[in-house]
């Protein structure tokens, strides 16, 4: 289980890397959602390491133009 610090910071991650798609977009959010958090379980709690996972994600999350 995560302490809530790194919660906190998975979740600003997420909101900054996904600020740019719409909340609807749940199938994307959740992917990129799923990659940082899988990250941070292996030990990657640097802020900009996890938002470089984010936006990696994010360039191959599913969407619903595809």
């Amino acid at each position: 289980m995560l302490d809530t610090a790194t919660t906190a910071l998975l979740r600003a991650v997420l909101d900054e890397v996904c600020e740019s798609i719409s909340q609807r977009e749940i199938g994307a959010r959740t992917h990129v959602a799923s990659k940082i958090l899988e990250a941070a379980t292996r030990g990657e709690v640097s802020p900009e390491a996890l938002k470089q996972v984010g936006r990696d994600a994010l360039s191959h999350a599913p969407t619903l133009w595809r």
